[in-house]
């Protein structure tokens, strides 16, 4: 097994080397500083696995904390992406290692609590909204301005309160931009109701301009 495999918990390690093999640069490069929690920035190009080095180490921490404590509530990891449609391909693609993990805890006789993920952007019906406040997920996917109202919203930006990490994609459509102001000062807004600031990784595959 790689060495940057390591600090995860077995099922997580085991999955990821039975589904994936050994890890891609920005995974392994990128995995040690995620892991000391420091504030990270992966520039690679598409398909090399920077989603799963900026996810990873947090589905490995929620799994860590829900068997620490089953019924942890509240969202622990905050995925913002200001394409829409990039967050609906995440929240697929999210299903296919978290269901493997499972099944590889299975495989070695262990059990897992279910982590729960779920999309927040304009389009999402107001029941949906609703089902969140009542169970919020571990994993929320939402936009930069979703994650503002969010903030605005009394009964809302309670479930956020509990947020270890910030994940920002495409950040370099973000950069230098109105909109990437804008969600600079939201990222400070919810810095300020955590108990410790969020650690925050931004992902980008284009690196000029």
């Amino acid at each position: 097994m790689s060495a940057a495999l390591d600090a995860f918990t077995p099922a997580v390690a085991r999955w990821f080397t039975a589904r994936y093999g050994e890890p891609t640069p920005p995974q392994a490069q990128g995995w040690p500083a995620i892991q000391r929690g420091e504030h990270t920035l992966i520039l690679s190009p598409t398909g090399s696995g920077k989603t799963m080095a900026a996810f990873l180490w947090g589905i490995d921490r929620i799994y860590r904390d829900l068997e620490a404590n089953p019924t942890l509530s509240g969202v622990q990891l905050v995925y913002v992406s200001p394409l829409k449609a990039l967050n609906n391909d995440v929240e697929r693609n999210l299903r296919e290692p978290l269901a493997g993990i499972q099944q590889t805890a299975q495989r070695m006789g262990l059990t897992l609590n279910k982590l729960r993920v779920a999309v927040r952007t304009g389009d999402t019906p107001s029941s949906e909204r609703q089902r969140m406040l009542r169970q919020p997920p571990h994993i929320l996917i939402t936009t930069p301005e979703s994650l503002y109202l969010l903030l605005t919203s009394v009964q809302a930006c309670a479930m956020l309160d509990t947020a270890h990490t910030v994940i920002v994609d495409e950040i370099h459509t973000l950069c230098g931009n109105k909109r990437g102001v804008h969600l600079a000062l939201t990222l400070e807004r919810l810095a300020r109701r955590t108990p410790r600031p969020p650690q925050r990784i931004g992902l980008s595959a284009t690196q000029r301009p």
